[in-house]
């Protein structure tokens, strides 16, 4: 199939896999007479593989990892499991981060708790000060591997 017909087989743009591609999670498709890429039912599977993983919030690394012990079957599954463990911890660092995060806004969201100018708006007035508060190590949002 072309890659037109396995994006829609799949639900995933052209540009998306072709960058998978090029990232190494899927393997380079046989190319026809006319050049044009040939994929296969194997690319189909392994694209909703990739999918299910980035639902998932997986980083490309973490998936790189799993299709490399996919495709050693007869190895024991500790290697996955550790690996998950590992993503378990990213995501409730993750969920620690948003909760801190919906604890600023809903605190800068009490500043103003019933119209006024924008003059006199407790959010605006309350986001300029901090941006003008002196230079302090800003926040530290975790951003979870390449995505």
């Amino acid at each position: 199939m072309k890659i037109g017909v396995l994006a829609e087989a799949t639900g995933t743009p052209v540009e998306t896999i072709r960058f998978y591609e090029r990232e190494g999670l899927l393997p380079p498709p046989a190319r026809a007479d006319n050049n044009y890429r040939v994929y296969l039912p194997a690319h189909a599977e392994r694209l909703a593989f990739i999918r299910q993983c980035r639902n998932l919030d997986m980083a490309l690394d973490e998936i790189r990892a799993l299709i490399a012990l996919r495709e050693s079957p007869a190895q024991d599954c500790g290697e996955v499991n550790a690996l998950l463990d590992e993503h378990i911890g990213h995501v409730a660092h993750r969920i620690r981060e948003l909760r801190a995060l919906e604890k600023d806004l809903k605190s800068l969201r009490a500043r103003c708790a019933s119209p006024h100018a924008l003059a006199e708006c407790g959010i605006l007035n309350g986001l300029d000060r901090a941006a003008a508060a002196p230079a302090s190590p800003a926040k530290r949002r975790h951003v979870h591997g390449a995505h």
